[in-house]
């Protein structure tokens, strides 16, 4: 299993969607997608051993990654999706202000850019009570955390996304999922996949302010140019909702999930071992 499939807890979601240990989710047998990009649903700075199938979350990421030479793709919609499904939304939410996510960091790059000027812009933008979620990067940085602190926010992290097996964190996008419940509005400087969790979970996008850069940053598949240009629609301190979902549900594979028996039959997993197992997972027919 490659380390990435365990990123933000993914593959311990998928393993309690199939019926199976959520604890300790099987061999995930090919390429999880772990973030929304413009390319192959596939890190770039990762090495991929040819041949091995890649699991995408939308149609149109499996089609870019058949023009670019990769042709084991299969579309099986994101894990955040199949969390959703699991825990669905209730009319009876109440929700108030946005939950803003600034452009990040990782390990390997650092966030160039200003802070003190994207929190006057939020302040500009959003009229209720705002919650600013960092990377766990930039949460460590407390010059940082606290400056967005002083500026009259509440600042959290969702956890950290876990590396090479270690630090892993399977509560993460239940802890996300948690917190876009609450807040009417989500934001972020970047489009990102925070942006598409929140429009699926029913908040209000907008993508505005700085976009900020990273560290020797290049611009792969087209870059923010090309996100600029092809999803000018999610651009703005406010943009039209129904848009927003629809596109949300696209990029995110909602309408593109597997029933349990099928998504384990195409990650390799184990099949059921029993007639209640194989009745939980849809193995049996009536």
């Amino acid at each position: 299993m490659h380390h990435a499939n365990h990123y933000y807890g993914h593959a311990h979601v998928l393993a309690r969607y199939c019926g199976l240990d959520d604890t300790d989710p099987p061999r995930l047998h090919g390429y999880l997608q772990h973030g929304w990009n413009i390319g192959d649903g596939l890190a770039p700075d990762h090495s991929y051993v040819p041949g091995v199938p890649s699991f995408l979350w939308s149609e149109r990421t499996r089609r870019r990654a058949w023009s670019l030479g990769r042709r084991q793709g299969y579309v099986i919609g994101s894990p955040f999706a199949y969390l959703l499904a699991m825990e669905p939304l209730s009319p009876d939410e109440k929700r108030e202000g946005t939950i803003w996510y600034p452009f990040h960091g990782w390990e390997g790059q650092h966030v160039l850019g200003d802070h003190d000027a994207l929190m006057a812009e939020i302040r500009r933008v959003e009229d209720g009570p705002v919650t600013v979620c960092l990377y766990w990067q930039e949460y460590r940085n407390a010059k940082l955390r606290t400056r967005y602190e002083r500026a009259g926010f509440r600042v959290i992290c969702h956890g950290y996304r876990g590396g090479w097996w270690k630090d892993l964190d399977p509560a993460f996008l239940y802890r996300q999922l948690g917190e876009l419940r609450k807040h009417k509005r989500v934001a972020s400087n970047r489009l990102c996949s925070a942006v598409f969790y929140g429009a699926l979970a029913g908040c209000e996008p907008a993508v505005y302010g700085d976009p900020m850069q990273l560290e020797g940053e290049t611009s792969a598949f087209g870059g923010q140019a090309r996100i600029l240009r092809e999803w000018a629609a999610l651009h703005g301190p406010s943009v039209d909702v129904a848009v927003a979902l629809r596109i949300a549900v696209d990029e995110l594979g909602a309408d593109r999930l597997l029933p349990p028996a099928e998504l384990r039959r195409l990650l390799g997993w184990p099949l059921p071992t029993s007639v209640e197992d194989a009745e939980l997972t849809g193995v049996l027919t009536r």
